[in-house]
């Protein structure tokens, strides 16, 4: 059994590398593009993919440690291995210092476009970390920014522009995402929100259930419409990704019933991840996304 006295482990868990699958968002623009099918693009790829996951953990730990006196009053963040003490201030300075080294001599590498995203996105997220998480409905935007700046990295890091509708796309289900965490963190500190998460007090249920909805509409629309776009269809030959959408409204929809009426979604990576429902419909969108790039202009029903 792990011992989470360990030093090694609390590093490890300190990284939070099962939120790493945020940043496959870097890779979209790879598969929407049809670069998979050449090995420089994929291996450029690859780098940008990993440079962000050595960024976005060294803000885990920068966030976590601006955050230690209101994680240690957390009834789950207490167990992280910073709040509980394992890891010390200094050893999350040394990790933060590796971790920002790693991201920028890979970016270096990826070209100086690639490396100014880096930097954009690790100054935003400090911003972040110190003061922006604090004010109301601007945490949530700052954290859609951060998606957005991963799909642009993906994009400089295979020489391809991003489409305007993939930009919105991710806007959107960012900030569903963003704000149906804050309603999960609302209802699971059942008022004691502001002792942990200053920014709870400047929510309520009544405003969040109000923007849920048009959030959850605003993403559907923009996938719909990415999937027929003219651009869409120049790229990929066909429009046959219209056959997506349900998937997405369908995970959407499921995302919505587990914050409602189970109560689920303070943490939604570990809700993606644990939802067997959700994962087999990741499952089929990513199947017929990749049918759809590769033989779908072959058998297109919908011209």
């Amino acid at each position: 059994m792990t011992n989470p006295n360990n030093k090694v482990w609390a590093i490890a868990t300190q990284l939070r590398p099962h939120h790493w699958v945020k940043n496959l968002f870097v890779v979209a623009p790879l598969l929407f593009s049809q670069q998979f099918r050449l090995t420089g693009s994929c291996r450029r790829s690859f780098l940008a993919l990993v440079a962000f996951c050595a960024l976005s953990s060294a803000i885990y730990v920068l966030n976590d440690l601006s955050d230690l006196k209101e994680d240690q009053k957390h009834p789950i963040k207490k167990n992280r291995p910073l709040a509980r003490g394992v890891l010390s201030s200094n050893v999350a300075l040394v990790l933060i210092i590796i971790l920002v080294a790693a991201n920028l001599g890979l970016s270096w590498v990826l070209g100086s476009n690639f490396l100014l995203i880096s930097l954009i996105f690790l100054a935003l997220n400090t911003l972040y970390s110190f003061g922006l998480k604090h004010v109301a409905i601007l945490d949530v935007m700052t954290i859609a920014a951060g998606f957005v700046l991963r799909i642009v990295a993906g994009s400089i890091a295979i020489a391809v522009g991003p489409s305007h509708w993939l930009i919105l796309c991710t806007i959107m289900v960012s900030l569903f995402l963003g704000f149906t965490k804050r309603r999960a963190e609302l209802v699971s500190l059942e008022g004691a929100g502001g002792q942990t998460r200053k920014v709870l007090q400047d929510y309520s249920i009544a405003f969040l259930d109000q923007v849920i909805p048009m959030v959850t509409a605003a993403t559907i629309i923009c996938y719909a419409l990415y999937t027929v776009d003219n651009r869409t269809l120049n790229v990929l030959g066909t429009r046959a990704m219209l056959l997506t959408v349900p998937s997405v409204m369908y995970g959407l929809f499921r995302y919505i019933y587990l914050i409602y009426h189970k109560n689920k979604g303070a943490d939604p990576t570990d809700l993606v991840c644990r939802d067997a429902p959700t994962l087999i419909n990741l499952l089929i969108w990513v199947l017929i996304s990749v049918w759809v790039v590769t033989k779908g202009q072959q058998f297109d029903l919908f011209d």
